[in-house]
């Protein structure tokens, strides 16, 4: 089928093979690209109880059939894993400018496998696959990387880099393309366990669909959807994702000191939206194709980067206590350089602060100490000193030293910038995402509870509740697999989306069909996640979110009623009371065989 490029690699890291295969037809028609692949080749491969740290562990880097084409927002690719800091299924979607580099060598995806001898990095030029000795670039951070191989193998090559911090498998590395990351989860740890610094693409192939005028015009009626959004031709491309700091904060649920509250302060202001672009800001720009153009190229007195966006000015910033937008900028900047997650970062972080001003460890940490913030990035990417502790991630760090409730994570991993007990949903979706605690699995119900897109919704309320997340939930796998941006679901509608693919593949698709591609993908995560023993206990929050109140503000008083939204999500979801999807449910699916191994 058109849209797809009809290949796939397998690069066997041990071995130093190369294995060209056709892309199945079923993988396509079942899986659409991206996370789909992903996570259909990572729960036929790999069996319950692998280290994700280890050899067995797989890779998969993945586009989908509206990657680099006339779509909106086309410039985006997935990469899955089994996560050393959850032990979950996870994947990341990235944008820049790597993905449609990749497609364009003439792969749908590449799985890496095993575990190289030594430091090596691949390239991917064209039909054309190399493994290279990486010893000169082990220890470098990610600019020097992407500087060094885009001298040796052209400006035209793309770069996806970890850091050191994924080199040292800290549970929470990313891998870096340009100032664009795949962030959660610890991919990078994954790539530096294999000993793979960086993966070099580069290609010339032509992407070529069943409809392209059809195709196109689509793509222009969303651009227009796009132009006349608030959000997406105004908010984001004028302030860019910080936009969302002080409209969080006057909701009161911008989380503080670890979550403690989630009071409404005036020194919000100096980390908003509006003053990064006032302070620091030196233009703006975006992803391969992207016309929303979220991305701050910013700088300060001796460094530029880009950045904060707003996950990153929050954790780095008010839930450390900090309101110093240089030092969070800064912050920021170290972690893209060594390839450190900037929520996992920030957060646990923010879990070691509160652990050393209750005295429950030796460290003289305390919340607002901006300078500590950026010392403890460079430790927790070196692994030096209590930095060794902090680099397992907030819930290994709070358990060994006996306060596991100090850990403001799910399933592992840690919560984002939105406090839940403002947004009810938002609880629903942190707790029930497969990955862990996630602003992205079902991020938009915030959306609609907060900002009112595409409808206002009562964000304190309950009922009802299940069936947006569950439908924000597929939504999003659907978005992650063809792979096209999120941002642009504020502004193109579900039926849209399904005209999209249909010209791209020549296939007629309609709303309730694409939703139900991105159902089977969320289902066949959640069958990988109970074979690995997760199940209903692992879909909570922690206790600070459903038994303290917030002392003051608009949400004062509320804590997350969960239980009873987590019930009538299980119903929706057609799974039975352990969170297990029913066997009815596997055959609507058509997942009646990877059922039967769970």
């Amino acid at each position: 089928m058109k849209a797809w490029m009809g290949k796939n690699l397998t690069i066997d890291l041990s071995e130093k093979k190369v294995e060209v295969e056709q892309t199945r037809d079923d993988m396509s028609s079942r899986f659409l690209g991206g996370r789909g692949f992903g996570t259909k080749i990572l729960f036929d491969a790999l069996g319950p109880g692998v280290d994700p740290l280890s050899p067995g562990n797989m890779v998969v880097i993945a586009v989908g059939p509206l990657t680099g084409g006339p779509a909106p927002t086309p410039g985006r690719f997935s990469a899955s894993t089994k996560s050393p800091l959850t032990g979950t299924i996870t994947d990341s979607n990235c944008g820049g400018d790597w993905g449609p580099a990749f497609k364009r060598t003439g792969h749908d995806y590449a799985v890496l496998e095993g575990k190289s001898s030594e430091p090596t990095y691949l390239t991917i030029f064209d039909g054309e696959v190399e493994l290279h000795d990486a010893k000169d670039l082990w220890g470098k951070k990610t600019s020097e990387v992407t500087e060094t191989l885009q001298d040796r193998h052209g400006d035209k090559a793309k770069v996806l880099t970890i850091g050191p911090a994924g080199e040292n498998e800290v549970r929470f590395a990313t891998a870096m393309t340009g100032h664009s990351a795949l962030g959660r989860g610890g991919l990078g740890a994954v790539l530096g366990s294999k000993n793979v610094k960086a993966v070099v693409v580069k290609g010339g192939e032509k992407i070529d669909y069943e409809d392209k005028d059809r195709l196109k015009f689509v793509n222009k009626e969303a651009s227009r959807n796009i132009n006349q959004s608030p959000i997406t031709s105004r908010a984001y491309p004028q302030f860019g994702t910080a936009v969302l700091m002080n409209v969080i904060n006057e909701a009161g649920m911008l989380p503080k000191n670890n979550y403690r509250n989630s009071e409404i302060l005036d020194e919000v202001d100096e980390v908003s939206g509006e003053a990064i672009s006032e302070k620091i800001l030196d233009g703006q720009t975006g992803c391969w194709g992207c016309m929303i153009r979220c991305k701050r190229d910013t700088s300060l007195d001796d460094l530029s980067g880009e950045g904060p966006e707003y996950e990153t000015d929050w954790a780095l910033g008010p839930n450390c206590g900090n309101y110093d937008l240089k030092n969070i900028t800064r912050a920021n900047y170290l972690c893209n350089e060594y390839g450190l997650d900037t929520i996992s970062a920030g957060s646990t972080i923010a879990s070691s602060m509160e652990m050393s001003e209750r005295g429950l460890v030796d460290w003289d940490l305390s919340f607002g100490d901006s300078k500590e913030v950026t010392n403890l990035v460079k430790k927790i990417a070196t692994r030096s000193g209590i930095g060794d502790d902090l680099a397992e991630g907030s819930a290994r760090l709070a358990e060994e030293y006996g306060h596991p409730e100090l850990s403001m994570s799910v399933k592992g991993q840690e919560l984002p910038a939105y406090d839940p007990r403002g947004a009810q949903g938002q609880g629903l979706c942190y707790a029930t995402s497969n990955r862990g605690a996630c602003h992205l699995r079902g991020g938009f119900l915030v959306g609609a509870e907060i900002l009112g897109a595409p409808e206002m919704i009562n964000r304190f309320g309950h009922t009802g509740k299940a069936s947006l997340a569950v439908e924000e939930q597929d939504v999003g796998a659907v978005y992650d697999s063809l792979t096209i941006c999120r941002f642009s679901h504020y502004a193109v509608p579900n039926p849209m989306v399904a005209r999209l693919l249909s010209a791209a593949i020549g296939e007629e698709v309609d709303t309730e069909k694409l939703i139900r591609y991105g159902e089977r993908i969320h289902n066949l995560e959640r069958l990988f996640n109970l074979r690995e023993g997760f199940g209903r206990e692992d879909d909570t929050l922690p206790d600070r979110l459903l038994s303290e109140p917030l002392q003051s503000g608009p949400a004062e008083g509320k804590v997350v009623k969960l239980e009873p939204m987590l019930e009538e999500y299980y119903e929706t979801r057609g799974w039975d009371e352990a969170g297990k999807p029913t066997e009815k449910k596997a055959k609507e699916l058509v997942l009646e065989e990877e059922y039967e191994q769970v």
